[in-house]
């Protein structure tokens, strides 16, 4: 089972510092300097990804792992601690929006063992159930802390949380395994032996890490090659708020190395949806990319009248900017209408003009030494 109070367990560590971006800021956050920016448009210029365009993570033996270039967060799905999950209120608008994500073929969920305590990943199983196995993609991580079985068993630990999240979502096995972030405290050669064994047992098909920085992201990789297992994917916080992978050279890393970059938080936990204004802030619990709205205000701005002129909802033109570095964003979705705004960042493209307009009004954001490093 799930190790129960993990959800809290989770914020409190937000407040004490795992998030970058949570505490005092400076009345002048640091913005991007242009000389480390990657070019504004990173897919080739004849690709317009839509809701059936698919992104090939690589897995064993050359079996591809087929993404859609937009990924449903389910963090908020049943986590009481900073989402306030009511069941009777939420699981309906859950499913009225799985079912308009699923019409569209946009069937691809981020969960985790700690998010509501498991309570994600069961309601997962509820959205998956009668569907084809072929037809959704699900992607699950494994937390290290502060269930002891982790550290007493070592490289078993992964293999062993695996198999009551496979339990939970009634699956034989996962997409996407990932580490979800440099916390453990085993060696990462032994972490890795754990992810490596999944794979082999065939109850995850490709692994990735979570929250890793650059130089622990290769080290892993450079491990998982040993198991002859590839690192499929690298995902960290990234958004027009939090450019740091990007500055830091992270992106252009995976790029090289064929490793599929995600973007969590990629409204900045809804700073970038057009909902909030400094006189409506968001509940302080959404600690990531946390800054006062009056901060945010200039790029709030530049998202708005170029959603305006393009007749498309404002969240739909920040998730359309990461697809446009070569991000695949993730980005939670609570309800139908949501994700009917969430579906309109696939089909065009921001031009060059409109994503230097953003670049202008953006930041780099910064990491912390406990959990997010990259």
């Amino acid at each position: 089972m799930a190790t129960p109070g993990t959800q809290y367990m989770m914020q409190a560590g937000l407040a004490a510092g795992m998030s970058g971006t949570q505490g005092m800021h400076s009345p002048h956050p640091k913005p991007v300097d242009p000389h480390l920016s990657d070019p504004a448009n990173m897919l080739p210029p004849d690709l317009t990804p839509d809701s059936k365009s698919r992104i090939a993570l690589h897995g064993v033996g050359e079996k591809d792992v087929l993404v859609p270039y937009l990924s449903i967060g389910a963090w908020s799905w049943g986590d009481k601690a900073t989402f306030n999950y009511n069941p009777t209120r939420d699981l309906p608008r859950i499913h009225a929006a799985w079912a308009k994500l699923k019409s569209v073929g946009l069937t691809f969920v981020d969960t985790a063992q700690s998010y509501g305590d498991g309570e994600s990943e069961r309601i997962c199983e509820t959205l998956f159930r009668d569907m084809p196995r072929d037809s959704f993609v699900v992607q699950t991580k494994w937390l290290s802390t502060p269930d002891m079985t982790n550290a007493l068993m070592q490289a078993g630990g992964p293999k062993s949380k695996l198999k009551d999240s496979l339990i939970r979502l009634n699956l034989d096995y996962v997409d996407i395994y990932l580490v979800h972030g440099p916390i453990h405290p085993s060696k990462i050669s032994t972490v890795t032996k754990g992810m490596a064994d999944c794979v082999e047992s065939r109850m995850a098909r490709a692994v990735g890490v979570a929250n890793y920085d650059t130089k622990e992201m290769i080290k892993m990789a450079d491990e998982l090659a040993k198991h002859a297992v590839p690192l499929s994917v690298c995902q960290c916080e990234y958004s027009v708020v939090r450019r740091l992978p990007e500055v830091s050279g992270m992106i252009r890393e995976c790029k090289k190395r064929s490793i599929c970059f995600q973007g969590f938080a990629s409204l900045a936990e809804g700073r970038l949806s057009g909902k909030y204004s400094r006189f409506n802030e968001p509940q302080r619990r959404r600690r990531f990319s946390s800054y006062p709205m009056h901060i945010l205000e200039p790029t709030i701005n530049v998202l708005k009248r170029i959603a305006e002129e393009r007749h498309v909802p404002v969240p739909a033109v920040a998730l359309n900017y990461s697809i446009n570095k070569d991000v695949l964003p993730l980005v939670g979705v609570r309800d139908a209408g949501q994700a009917e705004q969430d579906m309109q960042a696939l089909g065009w493209r921001l031009t060059e003009d409109e994503m230097k307009q953003i670049e202008g009004v953006s930041l780099q954001g910064s990491r912390s030494s406990f959990m997010q490093h990259g």
